[in-house]
């Protein structure tokens, strides 16, 4: 299957989400608490911190079609102000400036493997990966093609990372169960 014709299908049925992996559809059960809570915390931090500063959008869960055959949607993605022309309507087809994935059980692999080369082969100039059961945060940042670690933490450290230098991060809000 091709991402257009993927995206012709429409929206996910209930309690399932769906991408598109090397042409054929690849479904996960919704997320856990855990990675709920974690996405709206870190995605409540990275959008206070973008809008009171003018950096650019945060936005959630989108499609995004990487190649011909791949269509995956990360939980969070960051576009600077300057490219934030690339989104338009519809699905994503442009690389963002941050490519946020939050471990769920039995994801590990595809984010840190599969996940992991095809925003680095698509361009994506930063990923992270963050694990709520772990309750770890990695970042990478694209170089000559390749990423390198930019960073990591765990537990209730505060940190920061590129393109973010500016924001300090308090993991310990992060996590499932809440304080």
């Amino acid at each position: 299957m091709t991402a257009d014709q993927y995206l012709q299908m429409g929206e996910d049925p209930p309690g399932v989400r769906l991408e598109l992996v090397n042409g054929e559809i690849f479904v996960t059960a919704s997320p856990s608490a855990a990675h709920s809570f974690t996405a709206l915390q870190l995605g409540s931090v990275l959008l206070q911190h973008v809008k009171a500063h003018k950096l650019g959008v945060v936005l959630s869960d989108l499609d995004h079609v990487l190649t011909l055959h791949n269509v995956r949607r990360p939980d969070l993605l960051y576009f600077r102000s300057e490219r934030v022309e690339l989104i338009g309507e519809g699905p994503i087809r442009h690389p963002p400036d941050l490519a946020v994935e939050v471990l769920s059980p039995g994801s590990g692999r595809i984010d840190r493997v599969d996940k992991f080369e095809a925003y680095r082969a698509f361009g994506v100039q930063h990923y992270w990966i963050v694990d709520p059961i772990g309750r770890t945060i990695k970042a990478f940042k694209l170089r000559r093609k390749k990423y390198e670690p930019a960073g990591s933490g765990g537990r209730a450290e505060t940190v920061s990372f590129p393109p973010f230098e500016a924001l300090e991060i308090s993991l310990g809000d992060l996590w499932w169960p809440p304080k």
